[in-house]
């Protein structure tokens, strides 16, 4: 699609233009929905292009402007249900409370439109927000792919967006397990490393002064030979965060092989399908009846690798 921005555009940032404006200008003969999180994304993919050049999301349009979307990008935004099995831990007209399995997305990706929790969620069939688009329906938070346990998904947007500033006010409490090699002295700390994308990746992470603020406080829980099993408190909600962190501390995730586990070894000699980390336990204020949500996992819910983990341990 190519639009001439008019005195209707003038001034206004692109990202708003395209969510706001294109579908309501009548003179553009076309009409198109895009949320305002895709438009950015597809400006940043230079999917939409003014003056035949990338520009950013903020850039303010001016009257003359020659404003190209790729519409086929645009339009493949559908996600398709599938029928993954869900583990809901807790459910009510607002929200869910899942146990996501280890091996799944979150969400879908420019590259996977599949195997995700949210192509789960459509098949179950239940409300789910969209203030973020159709790739990240009801998701208030994530989970990197083959990290397994407690994750919220929201039913409206209201909820979502009270859910989503608990997070940001860290108000909501977001407690993991994981398994690191070697032997951790402190009892207790405090990671305070800002996070950037390595080397303009998306897919890891790397400390930098230059970074967006991550903190992170761990507890040790058991010390063994040449692991040591923590539980780790997010404050921040950084990509890879505790995975970064640990890596960052010469103690990475048992089996992370992005961050670095190929260089250890250990006596636990357990397979695992990368890292052992889960989400185990999630608070939260109720949105609607102001209840404090309180949810554990028990070991029973554990994913496999874990439940190995500690079979071994107690031999």
């Amino acid at each position: 699609m190519e639009i001439t921005a008019d005195e209707n555009f003038q001034n206004k940032r692109l990202d708003f233009a395209i969510t706001n404006l294109l579908s309501t200008n009548p003179a553009n003969g076309n009409s198109l929905n895009i949320t305002r999180s895709k438009a950015q994304k597809m400006i940043d993919d230079g999917s939409i292009t003014v003056n035949s050049k990338a520009v950013k999301a903020s850039y303010k349009i001016k009257a003359g402007d020659i404003i190209v979307i790729n519409e086929s990008l645009a339009e493949n935004t559908r996600i398709m249900p599938e029928n993954i099995k869900l583990d809901i831990i807790y459910e009510d007209d607002c929200l869910l409370v899942i146990n996501k399995q280890k091996g799944i997305l979150t969400h879908p990706t420019p590259n996977n439109k599949n195997n995700s929790l949210v192509n789960a969620l459509l098949y179950y069939g239940c409300n789910l927000s969209n203030i973020q688009g159709n790739e990240r329906q009801g998701i208030v938070h994530r989970l990197d792919k083959n990290t397994s346990g407690l994750i919220l998904a929201a039913k409206t947007n209201n909820v979502h967006l009270n859910l989503q500033k608990q997070i940001q006010n860290k108000t909501a409490k977001r407690k993991y397990l994981a398994v690191v090699y070697g032997c951790i002295q402190e009892n207790s700390g405090i990671i305070n490393r800002p996070l950037v994308h390595h080397m303009n990746k998306t897919v890891k992470m790397s400390i930098s002064t230059e970074g967006k603020e991550a903190i992170t406080h761990y507890r040790v829980i058991q010390r063994f030979d040449d692991v040591t099993l923590l539980e780790l408190e997010l404050k921040t909600g950084r990509t890879h965060q505790i995975r970064c962190h640990m890596a960052s501390m010469n103690h990475p995730v048992y089996g992370d092989t992005l961050y670095g586990a190929k260089g250890f070894k250990s006596r636990l000699n357990l397979k695992t399908k990368e890292q052992l980390l889960m989400s185990y336990y999630l608070s939260f204020t109720h949105p609607i009846s102001g209840e404090i949500m309180e949810f554990k996992l028990s070991e029973e819910k554990y994913d496999e690798d874990f439940k190995r983990f500690f079979n071994i341990i107690r031999r």
